[in-house]
């Protein structure tokens, strides 16, 4: 159904009304979707993200979940309008994954629900949220493989599965993508707990149905005309906005013309030019100069390039305004074919959703001189069992997933903050107590990295540390960045310390780690760094220690008094799924 654009200016009452009410329905079909779902990575760590999108398929509104998902999910509603057209019908659901088709990598999996118009059936609206599932096939539990080259190495990859058609879910179809197919490639397993991700899905589908139900009641309450005319004032608002901001960069900078490069760790670059227009308020970002397509998985797909530029665009405005479409009406994003932001059809994308953006973030707001580098990494670790024996056949196993936090960058005005998931990443840590309790694990020690902040007149956030003990044999997966070039400072201030990951490996007579003579020396431990992508079969009674980068310093040391000590606007507070418990259990 096409949007009219109104005629007149809007209310300004009801403008703040109807972008806070679109915004509750993003927040509530995420509270239904934590609370239905059963996974860790959904229910504890909040590694989903819900929005709402106008019928032509731009971002309306969304709550505060993961940028990296929000800003490419508008890529995937509309392709799956161009892929199904008028065929759509109330009670149809679609499932996506595909980076092809909108997605970002493929354990992020999308559900998309048209919302009908009562009287004329015609979509007014769409519901749609994302979530990382732990896995999804592949060569590696986890289904975030270090060493995939290819597409099909990261598991399942589903470009359109009408998952529900007519109200009925379709449970064989399901299985056949998600367990079938993955397994059929050499090496690669199908989904390791399928049941998991089945009942998550589900939990996606319900979230989206609450989504309808209460975009059905604004509608209800102010009629649809005035519902999507003041959609357009919203999407009309946020792109004045982000018009003023880039006026005020050329009064600030006396430029109109901003350049930043920065390194993956391979040495591929990332550049940027940004042209600004001052009399319009528009600007054209091009990434001419960006480094090839790479044999790894550090490829980003584009819908994952726009994601990290909203984001940027949204983090440097100064009013509270919903993340959607008209934060990039303003802006004309330029990708060179054949570079490792527009990869091939079957390039390997896995470390591009979260890691490349981080890098593509920290390129726009050096252009910008926003801030200082942030940790530039999401530092992702999978473990789990499960696989293929010698004969081909399939065994039973499970994957777990998880993101370690680091220090955010210094900026003009205020220090970074320490230990926190920064930028695209917005989810939280596995709590030790759930991950203790449902897995061979445990966890020795997680806090600050004391040190690893970059010094300047505002200092960066330290990184973190975490370190693992795994009870029983498993496959171990690291996934980083940041372990061979330094997050920048700015302005003066001094880069933060490169991440490290230490395999701490028990010397074993079978390995021929423990010689005929032997020392005390000789029985110790052995300290063995593996880099900043690496998968090992870890066995019982070794540990695995990640220290994660942190965020830049800002301005010279010596411009002003050198803050040595981490502070923050807010004290500390207890947080967590156990602590929110704890704070339900108190209200009663």
């Amino acid at each position: 159904m096409a949007v009219t654009k109104p005629s007149s200016g809007p209310d300004p009452i009801l403008l703040t009304l109807f972008a806070n009410r679109f915004m509750s329905v993003a927040e509530a079909m995420g509270r239904s979707l934590q609370q239905t779902s059963i996974s860790t990575n959904i229910k504890e760590r909040l590694d989903f993200s819900c929005a709402l999108f106008a019928p032509d398929g731009d971002l309306v509104a969304n709550a505060p979940f993961i940028p990296i998902h929000l800003g490419s999910m508008s890529f995937a509603v509309k392709y799956q309008m161009k892929l199904h057209g008028k065929e759509l019908k109330d009670g149809d659901v679609l499932m996506t994954n595909s980076p092809h088709a909108g997605g970002s990598h493929l354990p992020d999996i999308t559900i998309i629900t048209p919302v009908f118009d009562k009287g004329t059936n015609e979509i007014i609206f769409f519901t749609a949220s994302r979530g990382h599932h732990a896995d999804i096939g592949g060569i590696l539990p986890g289904s975030m493989p270090p060493t995939s080259v290819n597409i099909f190495e990261e598991g399942a990859e589903i470009v359109s599965l009408k998952i529900v058609d007519g109200g009925m879910f379709d449970k064989k179809g399901l299985y056949e993508y998600m367990v079938e197919k993955p397994a059929q490639y050499p090496g690669s397993s199908g989904c390791r707990n399928i049941k998991d991700v089945e009942s998550d899905l589900k939990a996606q589908i319900a979230a989206n149905h609450k989504g309808i139900q209460l975009i059905r009641a604004i509608v209800d309450d102010y009629s649809l005309e005035t519902v999507q005319e003041y959609m357009y004032h919203i999407r009309t608002n946020a792109e004045n906005s982000v018009r003023s901001l880039l006026r005020d960069v050329v009064k600030q900078s006396g430029t109109n013309l901003l350049s930043a490069v920065d390194y993956l760790d391979d040495g591929s670059p990332i550049q940027l030019k940004v042209e600004i227009n001052e009399e319009e308020g528009s600007a054209v970002l091009d990434f001419e100069g960006t480094g090839c397509e790479v044999r790894g998985n550090l490829n980003a797909p584009i819908s994952v390039v726009h994601s990290a530029v909203i984001y940027c665009m949204r983090a440097m405005l100064n009013v509270d305004i919903p993340l959607n479409a008209g934060c990039l009406v303003p802006i004309e994003i330029k990708i060179p074919k054949k570079s490792l932001l527009s990869p091939s059809r079957t390039a390997a994308v896995c470390g591009g959703n979260v890691l490349t953006s981080q890098r593509i973030v920290d390129v726009v707001l050096k252009a910008f001189h926003a801030c200082a580098a942030s940790q530039g990494c999401t530092n992702n670790l999978t473990f789990g069992t499960g696989g293929k024996d010698k004969n081909g056949a399939a065994i039973a196993g499970w994957g777990y997933y998880e993101t370690i936090a680091g220090g955010s960058g210094g900026g003009s005005g205020w220090h970074g903050t320490s230990g926190v998931h920064t930028h695209i990443t917005n989810t939280r840590i596995g709590d030790v107590e759930i991950l203790e309790r449902r897995y061979p694990v445990l966890i020795h020690r997680f806090g600050l990295r004391p040190g690893s902040a970059g010094k300047g007149k505002w200092n960066g956030g330290d990184g973190a540390i975490r370190e693992f003990e795994f009870m029983q044999g498993m496959q171990v997966s690291i996934l980083s960045e940041r372990r061979t070039r330094a997050p920048y400072g700015m302005a003066g201030g001094e880069p933060a310390m490169m991440g490290r990951n230490t395999w701490i490996k028990q010397r074993r007579a079978e390995d021929g780690d423990i010689p005929e003579e032997t020392s005390e020396e000789d029985l110790r431990p052995r300290h063995i760094n593996i880099g900043g992508k690496a998968t090992v079969f870890m066995g019982k009674g070794d540990r695995l220690l990640i220290e994660t980068p942190g965020g830049g310093g800002w301005g010279r040391p010596d411009e002003g008094q050198l803050e040595t000590t981490d502070k923050r606007k807010h004290p500390w507070e207890a947080r967590g799924s156990f602590a929110e418990r704890a704070a339900a259990q108190a209200g009663f």
